[in-house]
């Protein structure tokens, strides 16, 4: 009897009625099986396929796949010795480096479950997070920023082992040297108790580990946390299917992936989901060559993508953006860019078309979430690459949309539905949240809180998250309507538009504009334009023009519910 939970099954649906079949990318068959296996089955494959080639470049140091396997064989085995087992709960809280990728191999090797930590998390967020996944070792670094926070977590919650990675040792003569002298009050003073373990103490062994079964299928490799759709963080149960179900679809879709040979830019954080997905594990699938920075930084992604010339570039549409209005851009080639995946946000088409424009290379919006590790649909690398759509379902994928008050029914062809989406990569529920799951997951399908139409050919449009609807005298406005027509005024670099509450009509509409660097933009000038673009209903009834950046996440995405708890505090003091 077939497994209800494996991808084929989850995958077999009617699909007469998908507009998308005729006109898939030549080189896929969307029902295609997809090969289901241990996450550390990707390791192995890049070891013996990859074994000599270059792995990751971390600052000029550089390790290569065979180096990398070794090591995660070792720091598993050490992990077992300190007892770490299946189901186990290990924390991993470091910044981009050749030591995340070494755990989170390691980790799901031996059957125990990653948990991704945010660097800059708040202390109230640790402790939530810490004690509601039930992790009681982390791995971090002995950078003050990281390593102080943890301390204080080894007092203030269940965790209780620290296994400690030496920054400077990442790094390439002399940068290492030059670290520990320039920045050495950055280095946190490790204390030398029962409860801190040197990571070179725990991998000096072997590598040889005790043998673990592992079922794909039922068991978690990752709880990844998320705010979901409303409330405190949740943790998303990704199993092994699910996260190598989704590399193995985002790699096979991209048909000119340089397999064994090409260069992926690496500045997304890994713990997010879309890195994870779209950076390290399509790397590891690949055999691809990671250049990293521990964290974006506009001017030092522009020296790496003019000095290592990457094929590839995953990014959020924020970070398209400041490079599209950098002003020495014209300092530095790109070249070399073949592809670029964008997720994370809506992709805005004036950003899409000027990075495009810049380099030559074709940038495909993407769509997915924590919940389904986390691609659902892709625009085609090659093939009819549809500006403002989110592309088609990826492989196995059954997306479907339905109507938002009626879960379950769906909409007339060309009508406004919640996205919802079946398929090999959508996660076992959320940790010990029953009911979360029950309202999230409903007949099979994950409910993700989006409001989409599809057209004619099976290109699916976000109009929206059901949450940022704002709804003015009765009527429903979109806000990435608002939002698309503003960009399209040459003098507007980024700008967020939301609802917030009035008595009279509900809610009024705000937008928030951050002009080009040496433009000017007045307000009357902005709404004599948007005339032309928007209706009377969906005219901002403030707009706010910033000479600052508008508000981001750690992942560089514009985030909205940062500026609106920023404007509501300023209203409640006055």
């Amino acid at each position: 009897m077939q497994d209800k939970n494996k991808p084929d099954a989850a995958a077999s649906v009617n699909n007469k009625d998908h507009a998308w079949i005729e006109k898939y990318p030549e080189h896929l068959n969307w029902e295609d099986r997809i090969n289901i296996k241990p996450i550390y089955d990707l390791m192995e494959n890049a070891r013996s396929k990859y074994g000599d080639r270059p792995a990751f470049d971390f600052l000029g140091k550089k390790y290569k796949w065979g180096e990398m396997a070794d090591m995660a064989d070792r720091l598993a085995r050490g992990l077992q010795t300190l007892g770490i087992g299946k189901n186990s709960k290990v924390g991993i809280f470091l910044p981009n480096c050749p030591m995340f990728i070494v755990a989170f191999y390691a980790i799901t090797k031996i059957g125990a479950t990653v948990v991704h930590y945010n660097p800059l998390y708040s202390i109230k967020e640790l402790q939530h997070q810490i004690e509601d996944s039930h992790t009681d070792l982390m791995i971090t670094a002995d950078l003050k920023m990281l390593h102080d926070k943890m301390l204080e977590m080894l007092s203030a919650t269940r965790l209780n082992q620290l296994i400690i990675c030496p920054f400077t040792e990442m790094l390439p003569f002399p940068k290492s040297a030059l670290f520990k002298i320039l920045k050495g009050k950055e280095l946190a003073d490790i204390p030398n108790d029962d409860r801190h373990f040197p990571l070179e103490k725990v991998m000096s062994n072997s590598g040889k580990i005790s043998p673990v079964d592992i079922d794909p299928y039922k068991d978690v490799a990752l709880l990844q946390y998320t705010g979901g759709t409303t409330g405190v963080p949740k943790g998303a149960m990704l199993t092994h299917a699910n996260i190598v179900a989704n590399v193995t679809q985002c790699v096979e879709w991209c048909k000119q992936t340089p397999y064994g040979e090409g260069k992926m830019v690496g500045v997304l954080p890994f713990f997010h989901v879309f890195a994870l997905t779209a950076v390290m594990n399509f790397s590891v699938y690949a055999g691809l060559e990671i250049v990293a920075l521990p964290r974006f930084d506009l001017k030092q992604t522009l020296k790496l993508i003019h000095k290592h010339r990457p094929q590839i570039f995953p990014a959020v549409p924020a970070i398209y953006n400041a490079i599209n209005n950098y002003a020495q851009i014209d300092k530095y080639d790109l070249t070399s860019i073949m592809f670029c995946i964008s997720g994370g946000a809506p992709l805005p088409v004036e950003v899409k078309k000027d990075f495009e424009k810049r380099t030559g290379c074709v940038v495909v919006e993407g769509y997915g979430l924590t919940e389904a590790a986390p691609v659902i649909c892709v625009n085609p690398t090659e093939g009819v690459n549809k500006a403002g759509s989110i592309g088609m379902p990826v492989q196995n994928t059954d997306v479907r949309l339905w109507d938002k008050d009626n879960p379950g029914t769906e909409v007339k062809p060309g009508e406004r539905g919640e996205l919802v989406a079946k398929g090999p990569q959508i996660m076992k529920g959320y940790w010990e949240n029953e009911e979360a799951t029950k309202s999230t997951i409903v007949n099979g399908y994950l409910r993700t809180g989006d409001i989409a139409t599809m057209d004619e050919d099976g290109y699916f449009f976000i109009v929206d998250r059901i949450k940022d609807m704002i709804i003015t005298n009765g009527y429903n406005v979109y806000p990435r309507n608002v939002e698309d027509a503003i960009y399209q005024h040459p003098s507007v670099e980024e700008c967020i538009v939301a609802g917030l509450p009035d008595e009279d009509r509900g809610e009024i509409i705000k937008a928030w504009i951050k002009p080009k660097e040496g433009r000017k933009l007045a307000e009357s000038d902005l709404r004599d334009f948007l005339k032309e673009h928007l209706s009377p209903m969906e005219m901002p009834r403030q707009i706010e023009i910033r000479d600052e950046p508008l508000p981001k996440t750690m992942i560089g995405k514009l985030s909205r519910k940062d500026i609106v708890a920023e404007e509501l505090q300023k209203q409640a003091a006055e």
